[in-house]
């Protein structure tokens, strides 16, 4: 499924239904039942490609990547979470669009390819699951490979707290505050060479945890 659904070709301009689920439903949750605050929203390049990078602990974390960044994110999903009812409703309007862990999708690659290389931001969690301790603990090359293709930057976001708001042994959600804090890009691989992957997705890792480590901040 193409992000193309749901934002306008003007990424500066969100789609109709894009506002609608995050004035009606992402915002009221994330800022109202959880205190929800970003950090580092100067950061986010406004217009171009961009892969947006992040740890990944909740189901929470989809809907506040796609609309906290203050620009429309599509994002790659496990293909399990499309056959959670109602889920798929939500992060089906956000744009995303299903890979299968464990294996190679290359159409996923290639649909995320190509909403690069039409402007939009897409992201990507690094570990590919939702992580017990919220960190990226074991990350995967996906996110270096779309930047490698399609020449766009990468932008690492660390989500504070969601693993314990609503983690993956949780029913129930916890009301604990959640924040984005969002570093500064950096540039994409420069070869689709496994070991160059390799390099960025380390350094991805890095800057995301170390966003993680310095806890949540007061607003």
């Amino acid at each position: 499924m193409s992000a193309g659904n749901l934002i306008s070709r003007n990424t500066s301009r969100p789609g109709l239904t894009y506002q609608l689920v995050s004035k009606l439903l992402v915002f009221p949750i994330f800022r109202g039942l959880f205190r929800g605050s970003t950090e580092g929203k100067s950061n986010v390049p406004q217009q171009g490609a961009l892969v947006v990078a992040a740890n990944h602990g909740s189901h929470l974390d989809p809907p506040i990547l796609g609309h906290a960044l203050g620009r429309p994110v599509a994002f790659m999903a496990k293909a399990e979470l499309f056959d959670v009812p109602l889920l798929v409703l939500l992060i089906r309007s956000l744009g995303a669009y299903p890979v299968r862990r464990g294996a190679s999708d290359r159409n996923a690659i290639r649909t995320a390819t190509a909403t690069l290389n039409a402007g939009w931001a897409t992201g990507v969690f690094l570990d590919g699951t939702r992580q017990p301790n919220g960190r990226v603990n074991a990350p995967l090359p996906g996110a270096a490979l779309l930047a490698a293709r399609s020449g766009a930057p990468l932008l690492p976001v660390a989500i504070l707290n969601s693993h314990r708001a609503l983690g993956s042994r949780q029913f129930w959600p916890r009301l604990v505050p959640i924040q984005l804090r969002i570093g500064t890009p950096i540039p994409p691989p420069i070869s689709r060479r496994r070991v160059d992957l390799d390099a960025t997705t380390a350094l991805l890792q890095e800057r995301i945890n170390a966003l993680l480590d310095q806890g949540l901040h007061r607003t």
